[in-house]
């Protein structure tokens, strides 16, 4: 999809949206999501096969946290980040978060029997302004580069059967399952704009 005019792309395309400098897939507006880690553990942060992608400013935000983490690290993990550092590019050249053992994440914390991001638990116990990279923010929407555009689509993962059950049963869609991390990435006005572009898609009996 490149060199593509997005004008008008309802009437061109029935799958996806232009809202700014983004494109929206249906999916996102109409798949029911909501996190469950009760029934997941938190499997997310130790399963696939690379790491989170993460942007080279979030790599510097991250190493200056790593003093107030470093604690909360598993030990093999305490040898990675000092081997190759806190992010390495996978193969496609995406930078992503190191793992450790080709599978978890560096930053998981494993306690009773759950998974939890360190740099998450330090953000909400107000030992950092960091939240965690914001493609883990926003999964199951993955963000990737289209031209001048920023493609927006839900990936499908195993691992998140369970919220997919409870989205359905919340009757929540992924776009407002993620509303918080949304805004962070392309802020209030972008998502304000798209809570009124769903709602008239829906009025015209689009989605």
């Amino acid at each position: 999809m490149k060199n593509t005019n997005f004008a008008g792309l309802i009437s061109l395309c029935r799958d996806m949206i232009q809202i700014g400098d983004t494109i929206v897939s249906f999916d996102v507006l109409t798949k029911q999501f909501c996190c469950d880690l009760s029934k997941c553990h938190g499997a997310c942060c130790v399963e696939g096969d690379a790491g989170a992608p993460v942007t080279p400013q979030e790599i510097g935000q991250i190493e200056q946290l790593l003093p107030i983490i470093w604690d909360d690290l598993s030990p093999e993990a305490r040898q990675v980040i000092e081997s190759q550092g806190v992010a390495y590019p996978d193969p496609e050249g995406e930078l992503v978060t190191s793992i450790v053992g080709g599978k978890d994440c560096v930053f998981t914390i494993h306690r009773d029997g759950n998974c939890y991001c360190a740099i998450e638990k330090a953000f909400r116990e107000g030992r950092c302004k960091f939240m965690k990279p914001v493609s883990c923010h926003l999964y199951p929407i993955r963000v990737k580069k289209l031209g001048p555009y920023w493609g927006l689509n839900y990936d499908r993962w195993d691992v998140c059967r369970p919220a997919v059950i409870k989205g359905q049963r919340l009757g929540l869609p992924v776009y407002k399952c993620l509303k918080e991390p949304l805004i962070r990435r392309f802020g209030q006005e972008w998502y304000d704009e798209l809570e009124l572009t769903v709602s008239e898609l829906k009025k015209q009996n689009i989605i």
